[in-house]
């Protein structure tokens, strides 16, 4: 699209988030789901696909143009954009950038359209960042593929119609090796899923475990090359560790914006407390860091869309922004005094919710690694 048609899209996603989202964020909360209404103007609005290529029904947008939605979908609950978040980031990216013309054909329309949720089921219990303790498994059966294993922390797990599943196929390899990638109808025989997670934040946002008990799937499930899974895996988590960046921007707009109009009005002392220097200090390191912050992401943005940078670039804005938002939501509490640990302040919820962004997407210490070692090799340190 040009950047007209994209910032005609933009204003409407806010418009969305701010009118309709925003004053249904405490329901969100208080019954742990997104309405169906949302969902439907989500869909409405073609957000299930927005990411995803302009010829399976998607809005095809770079990720210069996936961030400015990202920060307007920052603005509010997680839950909203965690909803489409999965179909248009690391699930619908697998089949959008690895699958054949015949998965794309079956699996990115529907996704597209928000008829289906997909789901990325990489995470188990001894294998999150690092894939060396993956113990799902798949074997060949005559044409077929049988899947055994368990996966945890599964986004959308609860509503998915198709998990993207990281299995080991080649049981004799360690590490990232002999991991393939194969496509699961959450409909198929072996596959169950358990109840949702009872989180600190992100109401609304399900997980949950998955188990596949000799799922049979056929050939044609498999994505791309066997035992070639972990290297897909990484390549869309890079891209949606720099959404998340984004979404951290967002937050952090909407916590300062809070914060200032709280700190505008309420008195101490029949004076507003935003005549105190201290408060007034809180307010611009929020402020100072959330430029820094957006910066980062537009710049890291354009480079990944020319190919310059397409993992340092994401993983230092991941840890960067997710730290920031920790600290914006601290200050933005801290800003508010008692009010900000009720459970009716916008801030107080956003304080939890912000918690989650150092850890999933690989946490802000894996980032590090990534990035530390990324430099060192660079200088010709060799490896390990």
């Amino acid at each position: 699209m040009d950047a007209e048609d994209f910032s005609q899209v933009r204003d409407a996603v806010r418009r969305l988030v701010r009118d309709v989202v925003v004053p249904r964020e405490q329901e969100i909360e208080d019954t742990d789901a997104v309405p169906d209404a949302l969902r439907q103007a989500a869909a409405g609005m073609g957000l299930f696909g927005y990411a995803l290529p302009e010829e399976f029904g998607g809005l095809g947008v770079t990720m210069s143009e996936d961030v400015q939605l990202a920060f307007e979908f920052g603005y509010t609950s997680p839950a909203f954009r965690s909803l489409f978040g999965t179909n248009n980031g690391i699930a619908g990216q697998v089949i959008a950038r690895f699958g054949s013309e015949e998965q794309k054909k079956a699996w990115l329309p529907g996704l597209a359209a928000g008829e289906l949720i997909g789901s990325f089921a990489l995470t188990e219990a001894e294998a999150g960042s690092d894939p060396a303790g993956l113990r799902t498994s798949a074997r060949r059966d005559g044409d077929d593929w049988v899947v055994d294993g368990g996966k945890r922390y599964i986004t959308n797990a609860p509503i998915a119609d198709l998990f993207v599943v990281f299995a080991r196929t080649e049981p004799g390899e360690t590490g990232g090796r002999g991991i393939s990638t194969l496509l699961v109808p959450a409909s198929t025989p072996g596959v169950s899923v358990g109840p949702h997670d009872r989180k600190t934040g992100q109401s609304g946002a399900w997980t949950a475990e998955v188990f596949f008990d000799g799922v049979r799937v056929p050939a044609d499930a498999l994505v791309g090359e066997p035992g070639r899974g972990y290297a897909k895996a990484l390549t869309v988590l890079s891209r949606g560790r720099l959404h998340v960046a984004a979404l951290c921007v967002g937050m952090a707009q909407r916590v300062l914006d809070e914060s200032v109009a709280y700190a505008a009005t309420a008195k101490q002392g029949g004076a507003p407390i935003g005549r105190f220097q201290l408060v007034q200090a809180m307010l611009a390191d929020v402020h100072t860091e959330l430029l820094a912050a957006r910066a980062m992401v537009v710049d890291v943005a354009a480079r990944y869309d020319s190919g310059e940078d397409t993992s340092v670039g994401p993983s230092a804005a991941k840890l960067f922004c997710s730290e920031m938002v920790g600290r914006a939501t601290d200050r933005a509490v801290q800003v508010h005094g008692g009010l900000g640990y009720l459970r009716s302040t916008p801030v107080e919820r956003f304080y939890r919710d912000a918690r989650l962004y150092r850890l999933y997407e690989g946490t802000s210490e894996v980032q590090k690694v990534i990035i530390g070692g990324a430099l060192l090799r660079a200088a010709g340190m060799p490896r390990g």
